[in-house]
C-alpha cells in the first residue's frame, strides 16, 4: 500500500504598502464599530495586539500630537517593511486617530494570517 502526502502550497502577504487605506473600515465592519463605540478600549486592545502595554494608548490624551499614535504607526510599519514618513503617520495619527487605530488593527490582522496552505487531495 502506498500512500501519498499532499504538498501544500504556502502564500504569503508582501508588500511594502498598507493592505488598505485610511478610512477603508467597510474591510472589517465589527472592528470598525468597536472603534467608533469604545476607542479607547480598542486601541488598548491594537496596542496589545502589537505587543505593546495594553494601557499606552491611554497617554494620547495629554497634547495635542498624539504621540503613542505616532509611535504605533511608526513601529507597524518598521515591522511589516511598509514606506511611508514620519510626517503623514503624524498627520494622521493626529488628524484620523481613530481611522489611523483601524488601519492598524487591520494591518497586523492582514500581516499576521498571511500564511494560507492550500491542500490539493489526491484520490
Amino acid at each position: 500500500m502506498t500512500s501519498h502526502q499532499p504538498r501544500p502550497f504556502v502564500t504569503a502577504h508582501t508588500s511594502n504598502q498598507w493592505s488598505s487605506g485610511i478610512c477603508d473600515c467597510c474591510q472589517d465592519v465589527p472592528e470598525c464599530c468597536f472603534s467608533f463605540w469604545c476607542f479607547p478600549c480598542f486601541a488598548c486592545a491594537t496596542a496589545r495586539k502589537h505587543g505593546e502595554c495594553l494601557c499606552l494608548p491611554l497617554l494620547d490624551g495629554f497634547g495635542c500630537i498624539p504621540p503613542i499614535a505616532t509611535a504605533m504607526r511608526v513601529s507597524v510599519r518598521n515591522r511589516y517593511g511598509i514606506q511611508g514618513s514620519i510626517f503623514n503617520d503624524c498627520v494622521y495619527s493626529t488628524f484620523c486617530g481613530v481611522c489611523a487605530w483601524c488601519q492598524m488593527s487591520r494591518e497586523m490582522n492582514v500581516r499576521e494570517n498571511n500564511i494560507t496552505l492550500v491542500h490539493n487531495r489526491a484520490k
